[in-house]
C-alpha cells in the first residue's frame, strides 16, 4: 500500500489512520487509554512534512499496534491546531491517557525519531531486514564493507526493502562499482528514499569520467591555472567519493562561478543532485543552496 492511499484511509493494520475535529477525541484521546497515539499536525504545502511524515508512517508500521499514528491537517484542522499551541510544522504530539505527555517540532533524521518513539514504551520489534539496515546504516563510515554484508542480508530476507537498495547501491558507487547504480534503479517509486537514489544515480556519471584521474595533481592543475574547470570537476568527483562533500560543493561552485556553460551547466546539475542526495535538511544542503542562489542572481 503507497503512503498516499495509508493516508487517504489508513493503513492496512490500523497502525496509521486520519483524524480531525470530530474523530479526535475517540480516536486520540479514549484511544490513547490504552495505546500510546501519535499525532502528525501537518499540512501538504509542508516541505519538512512531506520528509518526516513516511518516516512516521513507516515506523508505526513496523510497531506493529505498539502505537498509533495519527494525522491531522491543519489547514482542515485549525481549532486542534490552536488548542494543543501548534506555532510550527511538522508538530509532533505523543498522548497517553488522555494527555500529551512528549512532543517535538520540524523533521528529525530517523534515528532520531526511532529514539523519540522508544521512550513512548515498548513496542513490537523492528523486522529482521529493518534491523540489519539499521545496523548497516550505523557503520557505514568506519566499515563500509561490513555495511555492504548486512545490506545484502537484509536484501536476502527482503528483496524489495528500499532502505537496504538506497544503502547497497550507494555504497557501491562510491566505491565505484558500477553494479550500484542497478541497486539504486530499484528503489521503489513510492519510496522515501527514491529522490535520493535518483540523485546518488546522477553522481555516479559524473564519477565516471573521473576515474583516472589523481586528485594530487588536479590540486596541482588547479593552483597553477584557477581558471582549470575541467581540473576542478574532477576534484569534485574525487571529493564526493571520499565523503568530502563541504570540499566538493566549494569546487562546483567554483565552476558555476567561472563558467557556467562548462558540460552543459553540469556544475549547477551536480550541485542540485549533491543537494538531494544529501537531503533537504543537511546544513550542508541548506547553506549550499544559498550559496548557489546568491551566485546565480
Amino acid at each position: 500500500m503507497t503512503i498516499s492511499n495509508m493516508r487517504a484511509g489508513g493503513s492496512a493494520n490500523g497502525a496509521v489512520i486520519d483524524v480531525n475535529e470530530r474523530t479526535f477525541r475517540q480516536e486520540v484521546l479514549e484511544r490513547s487509554r490504552d495505546v500510546p497515539v501519535v499525532v502528525d499536525f501537518w499540512a501538504p504545502w509542508c516541505g519538512p512534512c512531506r520528509v518526516l511524515g513516511p518516516v512516521l508512517e513507516k515506523l508505526a508500521t513496523e510497531a506493529k499496534g505498539g502505537w498509533i499514528l495519527a494525522k491531522l491537517n491543519v489547514d482542515e484542522n485549525p481549532r486542534l491546531a490552536q488548542m494543543f499551541q501548534v506555532q510550527g510544522i511538522p508538530a509532533v504530539k505523543a498522548f497517553r491517557d488522555g494527555r500529551v505527555v512528549d512532543e517535538f517540532t520540524g523533521a528529525l533524521p530517523e534515528s532520531q525519531v526511532r529514539a523519540w518513539i522508544k521512550r513512548l514504551g515498548p513496542a513490537a520489534p523492528a523486522a529482521p531486514a529493518d534491523r540489519l539496515a539499521d545496523e548497516a546504516a550505523a557503520i557505514e563510515e568506519r566499515d563500509p564493507l561490513g555495511a555492504v554484508a548486512r545490506y545484502e542480508s537484509a536484501l536476502k530476507l527482503d528483496p524489495a526493502h528500499a532502505a537496504s537498495l538506497f544503502g547497497l547501491g550507494r555504497l557501491m558507487v562510491i566505491a565505484g562499482d558500477p553494479a550500484g547504480a542497478e541497486w539504486l534503479k530499484k528503489v521503489p517509486a513510492d519510496a522515501p528514499q527514491r529522490k535520493q537514489a535518483q540523485a546518488w544515480l546522477a553522481l555516479a556519471e559524473m564519477f565516471t569520467g573521473a576515474e583516472e584521474s589523481n586528485p594530487a595533481a588536479l590540486r596541482e592543475r588547479i593552483e597553477h591555472d584557477p581558471a582549470d574547470v575541467e581540473a576542478r570537476w574532477q576534484l569534485a568527483a574525487h571529493q564526493i567519493r571520499g565523503r568530502r562533500y563541504a570540499d566538493a560543493i566549494e569546487s562546483l561552485l567554483a565552476i558555476v562561478m567561472r563558467n557556467r556553460a562548462f558540460r552543459s551547466d553540469g556544475a549547477r546539475k551536480t550541485l542540485l543532485a549533491l543537494f538531494d542526495a544529501l537531503g533537504d535538511q543537511h546544513p550542508l544542503t541548506v547553506q549550499g543552496r544559498r550559496n548557489l542562489a546568491n551566485l546565480m542572481f
